[in-house]
């Protein structure tokens, strides 16, 4: 095969294919053989017209969608290794040239990541802010987890509070006339938890159980339902049942129950050991983020815009993903409509961002070629030991998954991850306090 390759704009390069003929001969016999068994002619049975007479009926051509599925896509891969490029998008191809006994002679433009003049990336000086747990921290952690074992039990005597769970039947009216979706029984409701419509939960702290109680409020003018915006309501409620939060003791039983400790005393050493691990976790990660954008930012590199709008379209998927388990049921369309902007909007105002983020990663893989930086297989084959363990069903399938189509991913990710360390070993790392970083 013979590749002949030119730059053009804007970090486009036109590849000039050609394969020798006797592989395109080989190829037009494949294709005839497959096209043939779906052509029926009559007086021929079907897939047995011979070539020359479905070449003459349907044109040549008739085969060269077949060949061109056979010849391009092996040739378009090793032409791109010859001429070493790395193109982002996929290749625009232009046929000049397909025959029997003629080499295939194609055209493919792509745009290929664009040189990149690396800054200054060993020893660069940045900030790193030292680690401290405090007492108050722990207890406010171990707080949480207690709540999070919190039991709600239907409260014996007294009136609704901030924090208790009401069940209540309710019906609103606008206008004195029931409005669609207003309407609920045997609704539990957090009071303090400000799900419902503001002022709800506050009128229904000091009820008691079978009260039937009138609640006027007026909906917020930005309210989702744009009938209902601004006008007044009136919710008639009566409380069902009112349950309060029973909290566990903080005692030596409850540090068994909740983890592998025997003592309260040891499960707070152990909380303190990983908040202090946490805490470590992300003042490595700031740092990393801080070294790797001055390192871009001293860096020069044209963006091909086709890089930006897949980075977009990352943080837009990485974003309807975190809706998906924050908010169940909140689309991205929904949650643009009720920030009253649209997607491209969103798009727009995530430009900056993802511009930076994607030069950041051009940046990297030019540091990673110039210091050479590989993925030895031993480091894979760790890594994916790592990844499987963590499967417990079917860990042979998704080792297999990983061993093949996972494996180049594995291999990038691992010199990514060499390439950050290496700025980071290299760096003057100043410790300061919490707080205390200088402004740049």
């Amino acid at each position: 095969m013979l590749t002949r390759w030119e730059k053009i704009e804007n970090n486009k390069v036109k590849l000039e294919i050609e394969v020798a003929a006797p592989e395109v001969d080989t190829a037009l016999d494949k294709a005839y053989r497959k096209v043939v068994q779906k052509v029926s002619l009559p007086g021929f049975r079907k897939g047995k017209v011979p070539r020359r007479i479905l070449e003459s009926r349907f044109g040549p051509e008739a085969l060269h969608e077949e060949a061109l599925e056979i010849l391009l896509p092996p040739a378009y891969e090793q032409a791109v290794e010859e001429a070493a490029v790395e193109p982002i998008g996929q290749p625009d191809f232009k046929l000049v040239q397909i025959e029997q006994g003629k080499p295939l002679i194609v055209h493919a433009t792509i745009e290929v990541i664009p040189p990149v003049e690396l800054g200054q990336y060993l020893g660069l000086e940045a900030e790193q802010e030292e680690v401290e747990i405090t007492d108050d921290q722990v207890e406010h952690a171990l707080r949480l987890i207690q709540e999070q074992h919190s039991r709600m039990e239907p409260k014996e005597e007294g009136a609704a509070a901030m924090g208790d769970l009401v069940i209540i039947d309710f019906k609103g009216f606008v206008n004195d006339e029931p409005y669609a979706g207003g309407e609920s029984e045997n609704y539990a409701l957090e009071l303090g938890s400000g799900s419902f419509i503001p002022g709800f939960e506050e009128q229904l702290i000091g009820a008691v159980t079978g009260e039937e109680k009138e609640i006027k409020l007026t909906f917020p003018e930005n309210y989702r339902n744009e009938k209902l915006a601004g006008k007044e309501v009136l919710f008639k409620v009566t409380v069902k049942q009112i349950k309060e939060k029973k909290l566990p003791e903080l005692d030596d039983e409850f540090a068994k129950t909740v983890s592998d400790k025997d003592t309260l005393a040891e499960f707070r050493t152990q909380i303190r050991e990983q908040m202090e691990q946490n805490a470590l976790d992300q003042a490595r990660a700031e740092l990393e983020d801080t070294l790797i954008k001055k390192v871009a930012e001293a860096s020069q590199v044209e963006m091909p815009e086709i890089l930006i709008e897949r980075q977009i379209d990352k943080m837009l998927a990485d974003m309807k993903q975190y809706l998906h388990l924050r908010y169940p049921g909140l689309t991205l369309e929904k949650f643009c409509e009720l920030s009253g902007k649209s997607i491209d909007e969103l798009r727009a105002e995530k430009r900056d961002e993802a511009t930076e983020k994607a030069k950041a990663g051009l940046v990297l893989g030019a540091l990673i070629t110039k210091e050479g930086i590989a993925a030895e297989e031993s480091e894979v084959e760790e890594k994916i030991d790592g990844i499987t363990a963590q499967y417990n069903d079917q860990p042979e399938r998704v080792r297999n998954y990983l061993e093949n189509q996972g494996r180049f991913s594995l291999k990038e990710e691992i010199r990514i991850r060499k390439a950050i360390d290496l700025l980071v070993s290299a760096a003057q790392i100043t410790t300061v306090k919490k707080g205390a970083h200088q402004s740049e």
